[in-house]
């Protein structure tokens, strides 16, 4: 269990620093959402401007039409005591404020009057006059650095059309401000938009929680762990907290149907061991006493002979595998020397093969483990090694400290194992080519005896390795405290 936990935080670490996925749920609501919410601030922030446009055009247009509706009743009363152009020019200097121009054509195009601060930018002003005689629209014209509101009507004095009235109203100043609160509007729309994204990403990654939990625990859940493996959720939502108990529901069934598996494999293989050792004893004193059997029948009692022997093998690892898994197996963990340690596994696989097994080591290395159990594990990895390299080529046990840790490391030089295969060949019954199964003589659960056996020791086991260069298999294990 505690590895569960270890293996757990390891994995919630990893997700945090690589949290950025482009394609996960969390990555795409909170894009969607931002992007919703940029479009919806700035179909805000747009009409917006475009309203306070309009009230300021509507306001300018509207005094200036005032101005120009009191225009010729104003140019009537003045040419009845003054001359026409006399009662223009008047008209036009008492209506006239700061920032309006005006001025008057008659109907052949001549210039009746104008404001007095008309001639104030010559380039400008002719271009607000040619401007002035197209048909003009409610809005905000701009000249250079500056912005006018363009007005123009008919003045009819005595029922007679003297010609038309041209108005213009500098609104420059309006206008710069307008566009300064468009730029604060947009600053804020932008900053809005930051901090919403932000508390959007960090909503939706709590909500999303609960689901990386349980995608965390069957990531790094094992068979062994299955029993005390339970999703517990707080202050998720309903529906969470509902997938969450089908999820401890189902581990609770797959532990079940585990330990039904174990109890049967286990139960199966000390029951037909017995017998088949039996048959096994038989078939080799027949063999050893029987003086006339011809050659097809020694042949059928030797191969009968190596089927049983190999079948007892592979009940004696379901075996040791089941009592493992249930905690049947006692280890007797004590200080003891490798270097001794693997010089008698060496030897004894040396005896019954014939090949060369080399130990290196500088010094003594000293560790916690069951000598036994350990042994098992060398001869284990050396007659694999064995089975995947040539007879000519020679099997290394190589012996170090490194800190507090001692390490063992078990190097052949045979066709090696792709790197696809690295991850799984440790488990039960998993073998990287089926076609040697028959050749090799092995079940695919040797490495998971050794793999069982070294971590309920507390150390662990890698292996490092390349296709027609060999295999290195690296046991860690703690040394005694002093």
């Amino acid at each position: 269990m505690r590895q569960l936990i270890h293996q757990f935080r390891e994995r919630i670490l990893q997700l945090r620093q690589n949290h950025f996925d482009p394609s996960s749920l969390q990555f795409r609501l909170t894009v969607e959402i931002a992007v919703l919410s940029i479009l919806g601030l700035s179909s805000v922030a747009m009409w917006t401007t475009w309203k306070m446009q309009q009230i300021l055009i509507t306001t300018h247009t509207q005094n200036v039409e005032y101005i120009a509706t009191r225009f010729p009743r104003d140019v009537q009363l003045y040419s009845e005591m003054l001359p026409v152009e006399a009662g223009l020019q008047k008209t036009i200097d008492n209506v006239s404020v700061p920032g309006l121009l005006v001025w008057v054509r008659s109907s052949n195009g001549k210039l009746l009057a104008q404001s007095t601060d008309f001639n104030s930018e010559l380039t400008t002003t002719t271009q607000l006059m040619s401007m002035a005689e197209m048909p003009l629209k409610p809005q905000v014209y701009q000249f250079k650095d500056r912005y006018f509101v363009l007005y123009g009507g008919a003045v009819v004095v005595k029922g007679l059309l003297l010609g038309k009235v041209y108005m213009v109203q500098d609104i420059t100043a309006d206008q710069h401000e307008l566009m300064s609160a468009r730029q604060s509007l947009t600053i804020v729309c932008i900053l809005a938009t930051s901090v919403m994204m932000g508390a959007i990403a960090l909503r939706i990654r709590r909500s999303l929680q609960p689901l990386h939990e349980m995608s965390q625990m069957a990531g790094v859940i094992s068979a062994e762990d299955l029993g005390e493996a339970k999703l517990l959720l707080r202050h998720a939502p309903s529906e969470v907290k509902q997938l969450a108990q089908t999820f401890n529901m189902m581990l609770s069934r797959l532990s079940e149907a585990w330990e039904q598996q174990r109890q049967f494999v286990s139960n199966v293989s000390h029951e037909l061991r017995t017998p088949l050792t039996i048959v096994s004893g038989y078939l080799q004193s027949v063999l050893r006493r029987s003086t006339n059997l011809n050659d097809n029948q020694r042949e059928a009692l030797e191969t009968a002979t190596s089927e049983a022997e190999r079948t007892i093998h592979l009940l004696q690892d379901l075996l040791d595998l089941a009592r493992a898994d249930s905690g049947y197996i006692h280890f007797h963990l004590e200080p003891l020397i490798l270097n001794d340690l693997a010089i008698e596994a060496a030897t004894m696989a040396e005896k019954f093969s014939n090949r060369s097994i080399t130990v290196k080591a500088t010094d003594n290395v000293e560790a916690v483990a069951d000598r036994d159990r350990l042994q098992q594990v060398l001869i284990n990895l050396i007659d694999n090694a064995m089975k995947y390299s040539d007879p000519d080529d020679s099997i290394i046990l190589e012996l170090e400290r490194i800190d507090r840790q001692a390490v063992i490391r078990v190097c052949d030089r045979g066709v090696g194992i792709a790197l696809q295969h690295q991850s799984r060949i440790f488990e039960r019954f998993y073998r990287v080519d089926e076609s040697r199964a028959r050749s090799t003589g092995g079940h695919g659960l040797g490495l998971a005896i050794v793999k069982t056996f070294v971590e309920t020791m507390g150390g662990e086991i890698a292996v490092r390795s390349k296709p027609g260069a060999g295999s290195v298999f690296t046991i860690v294990l703690p040394i005694p405290q002093k």
